[in-house]
Parts: structure tokens; sequence; C-alpha cells
């Protein structure tokens, strides 16, 4: 990203990016990036929604590097609330026991409801949801093909 040609009024926003290389945070609107993986099991994965109101807020749905699963055959979100210093496991209402499940890139999102509901679908084809920004989960489909991308959307 170019800051040279920036607007005046612009003002650098926190972005997060979880992919093949870690786990990452951007105060400046992606121009340096700082590493943010300690506290959670495995800091390669795919899904990552931000918060829709707090920015040091995000999500994300680690994956074990090798199995391509939720590591220890758990279904965990982790969740941080000070930009990535800290993790918290959020499993409350969610298999945590032989549960072999992955979330893609786009399985995870955030609606814009105060408090926050954050959903995610995995390749088995369930969907999940939590409507107190991941404090508590239900499974809300069940046997639908592979989610590979969840939207949410306020009717």
């Amino acid at each position: 990203m170019c800051t040279q040609n920036r607007p005046a009024s612009f003002a650098p926003r926190t972005v997060y990016l979880q992919n093949h290389g870690g786990l990452f945070r951007s105060d400046n609107a992606g121009d340096s990036w700082q590493e943010i993986a300690d506290g959670v099991p495995s800091d390669f994965g795919f899904a990552m929604v931000a918060h829709p109101d707090d920015p040091d807020s995000a999500y994300i749905f680690p994956l074990d590097r090798e199995m391509r699963v939720g590591p220890d055959a758990k279904v965990r979100v982790y969740r941080t609330r000070n930009a990535g210093q800290s993790w918290e496991a959020l499993g409350g209402g969610l298999p945590q026991q032989d549960a072999y499940e992955t979330v893609l890139r786009d399985g995870m999102a955030a609606d814009s409801l105060n408090p926050a509901g954050i959903y995610f679908g995995t390749r088995s084809g369930k969907l999940y949801a939590s409507k107190d920004e991941g404090a508590n989960w239900r499974q809300i489909l069940d046997r639908v093909p592979a989610i590979t991308c969840v939207k949410a959307a306020i009717v």
C-alpha cells in the first residue's frame, strides 16, 4: 500500500491477517505488520474476522498445520480484545472431543448488532452462531454441503 498518495483525511485502520505464514496486525492500514500469534495453539489458519465496532477485537479459527482441523480435535474460536496481545479460547457450546472441523477463509463473519454476532461454517456442513460475541455458541445448521462462505446481514 502506498502511503504517499493518501488523502489528508485518511485515518489509519487496524487490519488483521491470518495465513500460511502466521498471524499479524497492522495499525497503519497495511504499511507494516507485527506478529500477534502468542497465545494461540497454531498461527496457521484461514478464517478471521474483525469485530465490527472494536478495532482491538478479532476472532480466528486456527488450524493444525498438518491435519488442517482445529487443534486437539476441538472446535474453538479464539478472540483477542487487546489487538492480539493475548487470545482466549471460546468453546462454550462447541464440540470439544473428536471434532475434526475445518473453517475456510470466507467461512467466518460478524454482524453489526450490539453485542456482535459471530458465525462460522465448516467444510463438513455445520453452521455455528454466537449472539454474544463468542461467549456462547450453538449449532444452527447441520448436514448441508460444505460451507465455504458465510455472510451476515441484519433483516
